[in-house]
């Protein structure tokens, strides 16, 4: 069976190609019964565009990079889900790209990537939102960016949550059910996650009138396996944690592993809760206590507020969104 071509659309409909090309590409100066009757039309015959014939005529690429140095990978499986969501809806494709954001050669290889395959745009995320080479080098050479929670937004578009108000939330939840030596597992200094939830950790400990102790706060990776070394590491101090407020739901599920692994009862015997709320929290027993953040919405938003730049059909922006508690069997009143 012969290619549907845009020529048969546009036979059909009784139009020309460019009239079909700009209700295709969500050309605004199109009237409503127009575009009705070729969307009608396309839908019919199955047509389907040509990446290759639209990138010609638009002097675009309809791709969107997503640029990554994460080790969590429910993380990262969830922004890219929401990435692509908002990718199908304006006919794009997505590129996925993992990078290590301390190498020496990091930014080069970001201008590689935009040499080779020429994105329209690029979607960041932590740590590399925060990379200061490469922000100046995308802002120099004018490409397109988005931002998924940033430590310093500036004039980014993009996402983000208020990780810091929510961290003190958590702590609150904590501070209610009676625990007072309440420890932190700290994620990545390098993110800005890391240093908002460690801030909204000690605004809870502040809250609740209670004095910061630096045995009590653990530097972590986000990784399940820097979870495991903190456990162990707090669980050695002579006067133990009672609870434990992890950074990230794979830092709480090691923290999970490494009790178990001593002995230590779950919430019975110490009480452990995370944040994001990634599919695993509610794939470990006891189910993790945990601030939901909503990362496939913000996959979702960040691309959908880059594609209003890349397509100049709206004023972009760095749009904010709300986070949940998550409050299941990993806390209980202290022992």
């Amino acid at each position: 069976m012969p290619r549907v071509t845009i020529s048969d659309v546009a036979r059909i409909v009784g139009t020309s190609k460019k009239t079909i090309s700009r209700v295709l590409n969500n050309d605004p100066n199109v009237s409503d019964a127009m575009r009705q009757r070729v969307m009608d039309t396309v839908a019919a015959l199955n047509y389907r565009p040509l990446t290759s014939a639209r990138s010609l005529a638009t002097n675009r690429s309809f791709m969107i990079g997503l640029l990554y140095d994460n080790r969590s990978p429910s993380y990262i499986m969830e922004v890219q889900a929401g990435v692509l969501e908002a990718c199908v809806a304006q006919h794009y494709s997505m590129m996925v790209q993992p990078l290590v954001s301390t190498a020496p050669d990091f930014v080069e290889r970001v201008d590689d990537i935009l040499s080779r395959h020429r994105p329209d745009g690029l979607i960041l995320t932590p740590p590399i939102t925060d990379h200061p080479q490469l922000l100046d080098c995308l802002q120099r050479n004018e490409v397109p960016f988005a931002s998924i929670a940033p430590r310093h937004c500036g004039a980014c578009i993009g996402v983000m949550l208020r990780e810091r108000e929510a961290a003190a939330e958590m702590v609150g939840h904590l501070v209610s059910l009676g625990h007072r030596r309440i420890a932190h597992i700290l994620g990545d200094p390098e993110h800005g996650a890391g240093v908002w939830r460690l801030a909204g950790y000690r605004d809870g400990l502040k809250h609740a009138g209670l004095k910061e102790d630096p045995a009590y706060m653990v530097q972590g990776r986000f990784s399940f396996e820097s979870g495991v070394a903190a456990m162990r590491q707090l669980l050695a101090l002579p006067v133990r944690p009672t609870a434990i407020f992890a950074g990230d739901d794979d830092m709480a599920v090691g923290a999970i592993w490494a009790a178990a692994e001593a002995g230590v009862s779950i919430p019975h015997d110490m009480s452990i809760c995370g944040f994001d709320d990634t599919a695993i929290a509610t794939q470990v027993w006891p189910p993790l206590t945990t601030v939901h953040q909503p990362v496939r919405e913000m996959g979702r938003r960040a691309t959908e507020e880059l594609l209003l730049r890349v397509l100049n059909k709206g004023e972009a922006r760095m749009v904010e969104v709300d986070y949940k508690m998550r409050i299941r069997a990993s806390t209980a009143p202290v022992p």
